[in-house]
């Protein structure tokens, strides 16, 4: 097939360094072309990819020249894809609602993977404008705001298999790796980490706008022993970062719809402690490949429990529920289903939803 991606372009694909979305992009444009499609995907003019990249900008805007209009960029990304839509057989954004006043005027067939949550005020009135659009879930709790839209699957992300080396020795330390906002947990890891005695590492980013946040609530309580901060990280020292911890600590306060750092802990065999928060419940096996735990108390005593965990049995559950293969096959359903009704009824289809992983 002659399939179109469309991706954010605030990271490069792949990213340098912190993104999610231009992470699972890279992953699935490359797996897509290893199954011999013929993709091109629409990035900024810093990505790398298996597949014909169209650059439409040539810097990611996080990395790229300071002033840089993002508005700017994005007319750049609607008008490539306009002027090439009918090159496609297909075309799969990941760009939240940007686009969908433009494809859904052409007579291409498209879908909308939504990465972010979607519990914002006025999605509702978005969505309405486009009652047949067809999106895909990352999580089956994502969906939950706008339960109304035509939603055709829920798909989780999935990563190669040959890039985490799982370890199946215990661990040394716990560690946290995300953004530094309240919302992702950095104070309850913290706290979780003094009450169960253990020291903690955190990767992870500031951004600018929580740099206050980090100064007054972080910051006092990282000494560089007990609580060390290591700073932000890439794939390449991700891999140590995670697989020589004990846990990957997850005490989110928002609904997650996805949260790939867990999947990339069990990925190298590391178990998972996270709150019972967004898809934590539809990621982290309870006992298995992790504890969905609901307070800091429970979470310390998870931490005393890791022993009877298997390192060896959380990758193996890695490796059956989070490729890239099972995640490239069902877009692949999808895509054909849409050519497919496209070449026999002239519209996009409106499915019945599917269950999460199917």
């Amino acid at each position: 097939m002659r399939i179109a991606q469309l991706a954010p372009l605030a990271e490069s694909v792949p990213p340098k360094l912190y993104g999610g979305t231009e992470r699972v992009v890279a992953w699935l444009v490359d797996e897509l072309v290893e199954r011999g499609h013929d993709v091109t995907l629409f990035a900024s003019g810093d990505s790398r990819t298996k597949a014909r990249l169209h650059p439409v900008w040539p810097r990611a805007l996080r990395l790229g020249r300071k002033g840089a209009d993002p508005n700017a960029a994005c007319a750049m990304l609607l008008e490539a894809i306009a002027r090439r839509a009918k090159d496609f057989d297909v075309i799969h954004a990941h760009i939240d609602w940007l686009h969908l006043p433009l494809l859904s005027r052409l007579d291409v067939p498209f879908l909308t993977t939504m990465h972010g949550r979607l519990d914002l005020p006025g999605l509702p009135d978005v969505l309405r404008q486009f009652p047949t659009a067809p999106f895909v879930s990352i999580s089956d709790h994502q969906r939950l705001p706008l339960a109304e839209a035509n939603w055709i699957d829920t798909i989780q992300h999935g990563l190669p298999m040959d890039l985490f080396r799982p370890s199946d020795k215990p661990g040394s330390y716990l560690a946290f790796l995300g953004r530094l906002t309240a919302e992702k947990g950095p104070e309850d890891a913290i706290r979780i980490a003094h009450a169960a005695r253990m020291p903690l590492r955190i990767a992870a980013k500031i951004p600018r706008a929580e740099t206050a946040y980090f100064k007054k609530r972080l910051e006092p309580h990282i000494d560089g022993e007990t609580i060390r901060l290591v700073g932000e990280v890439d794939d390449a020292k991700k891999q140590p970062f995670l697989a020589e911890a004990a846990a990957l600590l997850f005490p989110i306060d928002w609904p997650e719809p996805f949260g790939l750092v867990m999947i990339e802990a069990i990925a190298c065999g590391t178990p998972v402690i996270a709150y019972r928060s967004g898809s934590v419940p539809e990621v982290i096996e309870d006992g298995l490949t992790g504890f969905v735990v609901a307070s800091e108390d429970e979470a310390v005593r998870a931490i005393g429990e890791l022993g009877r965990l298997d390192r060896r049995k959380v990758r193996a559950r890695f490796e059956e529920r989070f490729s890239v293969g099972r995640m490239a096959g069902q877009y692949e359903d999808r895509y054909r289903e849409l050519a497919a009704t496209k070449a026999s009824a002239g519209q996009a289809p409106r499915f019945e939803p599917r269950p999460s992983g199917t």
